[in-house]
């Protein structure tokens, strides 16, 4: 969808079979290139930029949607190195990827960095532990970001989707799954179509007065 607007896209993936389908499926030629990237490694993550800056000449726009779902399982049964991966993947390299490229925005004296959260970040959703604590962790850390870049041209916002159909939710526990969707007033998964219009405006020059801001994509199900 950022095609559609007009954006060059450079995507990163740990998977480079599942990047490279990608880039396939998108037929953007030039405008879209990949990277395999592991965002958890420092090293990894300025390489891409790097890539990125050669390939498109600057980053106006961070997308953080790297995530991880991990075991389905309650608290008191979950494996520590689980629970490590989950908030290393999902908490830690969002925090990466954003340290790493928001100075170059600064830089510029524009740019855009939008988190993809989950409403379990705000509810807690029970068997999800560290899935949940992640993304909790991911909507405080675009607050603290948001009020620190305020004055910058840096806007940083993020995410909160319900249960919306992703490969994620196809390999979710059908019970969670469930649970999850009859919560929902809509009575329904969200969609990626949904999501990305949502994160292309908060990617937007009209996207100008929030930031450190969580919007909700749940079919009705948060309304606060």
């Amino acid at each position: 969808m950022m095609l559609d607007y007009g954006a060059r896209v450079a995507i990163w993936d740990a998977d480079e079979p599942a990047m490279d389908m990608a880039l396939l499926d998108l037929r953007a030629g030039d405008t879209a290139t990949g990277t395999q990237v592991d965002v958890i490694d420092a090293a990894s993550v300025t390489g891409a930029i790097r890539g990125a800056l050669s390939a498109h000449g600057k980053v106006d726009i961070l997308i953080n949607s790297a995530g991880i779902l991990g075991a389905s399982q309650a608290a008191v049964d979950y494996s520590y190195d689980t629970w490590c991966q989950v908030l290393d993947v999902n908490l830690s390299g969002t925090f990466l990827c954003s340290k790493l490229t928001a100075p170059r925005m600064v830089n510029e004296g524009w740019g855009r960095i939008v988190n993809i959260a989950s409403l379990a970040g705000k509810e807690g959703t029970p068997g999800l532990p560290a899935y949940s604590a992640s993304k909790a962790g991911v909507i405080a850390l675009t607050k603290s970001m948001g009020k620190e870049l305020a004055i910058t041209g840096v806007l940083v916002n993020c995410i909160a989707p319900a249960a919306i159909n992703t490969e994620m939710a196809a390999n979710a526990d059908p019970v969670q799954l469930n649970l999850m969707i009859e919560k929902s007033p809509m009575r329904r998964l969200g969609t990626t179509e949904e999501c990305a219009a949502l994160v292309c405006w908060l990617a937007s020059e009209q996207m100008s007065f929030s930031t450190g801001g969580c919007f909700d994509v749940s079919g009705g199900r948060a309304v606060y």
